[in-house]
């Protein structure tokens, strides 16, 4: 039986790849092939584009078009190759058709069912469209083609957005821990204060307890002599108001003129300045009730706003400011230092940028200011094109939002400067930024009070301004 299918087999393999047919196909001639045999037979270009195809047999013309499955061939193929395995695994074994236990060669479209070649044949898909496994699964690969490229696209921006939102994340923890390192100063620092305000206090109060007591042992002892003083006197007229007529008008006019002309003292127990004191008390305690005040605001608005990590961007830089080391201060000298000329550093108005830019959010940091000999020193913020080169206006239409200080005053550098009526010139100043609201707002750093607030509508990148002049005139920056 072996040698009989083995015989059978060598009838029915293909003549160009001399295996076993695989969707046979027959051409004009009667020749059957394996079909992609045939196909890349026809694609092989011959010696002469213009002829025409030949059968690799017998040479005979054919026509490309004219390719018919050999069904029935098929079949057999299947049958001898099914005897050379042995004995059938019978219907429904794994890979052929549940039906006739045979290969599955074919796809049926319409019921979206795999076929053997008896499937084929019967009459339930003789009006459908049928075609072989591999080409019935080539769109549907190149449809899974496209699905997993738009699968994986859109896997690649799910993983972008987790990237980010995790960047996110870090960055909103960086944010708590600095606010609850903040939370932590600050109340450190309320309850250093109400420590030493306790002190002062209840030393205060010990001090008014002790004048109370000293009027208090004062007025006993006055009081003590007036009683003693009174008592005498009574006594020494009792004692006259039962001697003999003889004797009571013995020196009687001195006595009465002595207890006539006694006057009685009447002391208080507290002076009326130790009074005051003690009514005047409360007001000692409005310094505290200011701080508790200062530190409320303070901390909330440190909570609201986002510390800024400033650094000075070297590379915008006028070159009579020098930089410390780690870019945190800068101070004028007239002697110029020995910087590239670039199209980001300003060649005139002695200005400075910090390195970092601002897109949005609310953000604040501090300037401190050491002015010498009548200097000034120029703190804001500015569009990131601002003019670097000739004459920089200062106003918020040229894109800077900044305020001055300089000879003892304060100036908001609007459309037209503005001269500020402060309290006290900062020595510190905070400045802070929400780009959404289109707030830049100045504050005295050391006591709180408002300085002056810009108002814009803000589309570009922001970026920290600082500028000085004068000889030893500088600042520094801190958060």
């Amino acid at each position: 039986m072996a040698a009989a299918a083995s015989s059978l087999a060598d009838e029915v393999s293909c003549p160009i790849c001399r295996a076993a047919l695989r969707q046979p196909v027959t051409i004009d001639c009667g020749h059957n092939f394996c079909r992609d045999c045939l196909v890349r037979y026809c694609e092989t270009p011959g010696p002469e584009p213009a002829e025409p195809l030949a059968c690799p047999l017998c040479r005979e013309p054919f026509h490309r078009g004219s390719l018919r499955p050999n069904w029935q061939l098929a079949g057999v193929v299947e049958s001898i190759e099914r005897l050379q395995r042995g004995p059938s695994p019978g219907p429904g074994a794994q890979g052929g058709c549940p039906e006739h236990g045979e290969k599955l060669y074919f796809f049926c479209e319409d019921d979206e069912a795999q076929l053997c070649v008896l499937c084929r044949e019967a009459g339930a898909h003789s009006a459908h469209t049928v075609r072989f496994l591999e080409q019935a699964a080539a769109p549907y690969r190149e449809q899974i083609q496209k699905c997993l490229v738009s699968l994986r696209k859109e896997r690649d921006e799910i993983q972008e957005i987790q990237s980010r939102e995790n960047k996110r994340i870090q960055v909103l923890l960086a944010q708590v821990a600095t606010r609850r390192q903040q939370v932590i100063s600050e109340f450190a620092h309320l309850s250093r204060f109400l420590e030493e305000q306790q002190s002062i206090l209840l030393s205060q109060l010990e001090e008014l307890d002790g004048d109370i007591l000293s009027q208090q042992e004062e007025f006993g002892h006055l009081v003590a002599g007036e009683i003693c003083r009174f008592r005498a006197l009574i006594e020494e007229l009792e004692e006259k108001s039962h001697r003999p007529a003889r004797e009571l008008l013995t020196g009687i006019r001195s006595t009465l003129i002595r207890c006539e002309t006694r006057k009685c003292r009447k002391p208080e127990a507290v002076s009326p300045e130790l009074g005051q004191q003690i009514r005047d008390f409360p007001r000692r305690a409005l310094p505290l009730q200011r701080e508790v005040k200062m530190f409320l605001e303070k901390l909330c608005f440190e909570l609201d706003y986002e510390p800024a990590h400033i650094s000075l961007d070297p590379q915008t830089s006028h070159p009579k400011l020098l930089l410390s080391e780690d870019h945190q201060r800068a101070q004028f000298s007239y002697k110029w230092q020995t910087s590239p000329d670039s199209p980001q550093r300003f060649d005139r108005a002695t200005c400075v940028l910090g390195l970092r830019g601002f897109t949005g959010g609310r953000h604040t940091w501090v300037v401190s200011v050491d002015l010498a000999h009548g200097g000034s020193c120029t703190v804001g913020v500015v569009n990131g094109d601002v003019r670097r080169k000739g004459e920089l206006r200062l106003r918020p239409e040229d894109g800077v939002w900044a305020v001055r200080l300089a000879w003892g005053f304060v100036s908001a550098l609007g459309s037209f400067p503005t001269r500020l009526a402060l309290e006290e010139q900062p020595r510190r100043l905070r400045v802070s930024l929400d780009y959404e609201v289109g707030w830049v707002t100045f504050c005295n750093a050391a006591t709180q009070e408002h300085v002056h607030t810009f108002t814009a509508s803000f589309t570009q990148e922001l970026f920290p301004f600082f500028g000085v002049w004068g000889r030893g005139s500088g600042f520094s920056l801190s958060y």
